[in-house]
């Protein structure tokens, strides 16, 4: 126990001169595996113009690329895209089919926007999937505690789930708001996905 205390006693150490930007010696760094770039300043202020946060809020997209979690088998690729806090993902075959375009962002946009003019300011929404023959995208309604599920392919249509809901009026408005909503949804993302087929042959 004590060689364990003493051992994250000097890493701790290694770790507060590497920071510090002091000279380590070679034998700490092949003990703890450090690895250090010359010429790398770690201060705030270039770290901050490396990954210029600036740029990323104003085109208000982030390209979120995970390792572990992009390629699911060799048929099935996907991109996960952040529009204006929402998550956008693209599954596909190739590199081609996970391309976001301009239209597929400002589509998403105007789900989002539209879905909260139409149904409900209240909601936290999931990630919106495009599949090849498919989109479906789902979330919660807060004020109800009801979860929504919008599916455009061989499952088509709006689907709810809650426990216990109370069938009342307010209820009621809002599952024909949804229903409606819905309409409009099914409609705006049979055309991307129609849009996208296009664009695939076109390349081939």
């Amino acid at each position: 126990m004590n060689n364990s205390h003493d051992e994250i006693k000097q890493l701790l150490e290694a770790s507060r001169k590497l920071l510090n930007n002091e000279t380590i010696n070679e034998d700490i760094r092949r003990q703890y595996g450090l690895l250090t770039e010359q010429g790398v300043d770690l201060t705030d202020n270039n770290v901050t113009s490396k990954i210029n946060v600036t740029k990323s809020v104003k085109d208000k997209i982030d390209y979120d690329t995970a390792e572990d979690d992009e390629e699911e088998s060799e048929d099935d690729k996907k991109q996960v895209y952040r529009i204006s806090g929402g998550l956008l993902v693209l599954h596909g075959k190739d590199q081609t089919d996970l391309e976001l375009t301009t239209d597929e962002k400002i589509a998403f946009q105007e789900t989002m926007d539209e879905f909260v003019a139409n149904v409900s300011d209240m909601a936290d929404f999931n990630k919106l999937n495009v599949y090849t023959n498919n989109v479906e995208w789902s979330g919660t309604l807060i004020e109800f505690d009801i979860e929504f599920f919008f599916s455009i392919g061989e499952e088509n249509g709006v689907y709810i789930n809650g426990e216990m809901l109370k069938v009342d009026d307010e209820f009621l408005n809002l599952i024909g708001k949804l229903k409606n909503y819905y309409e409009k949804f099914k409609s705006k993302w049979a055309g991307v996905l129609a849009s996208r087929k296009k664009t695939v042959k076109t390349e081939e």
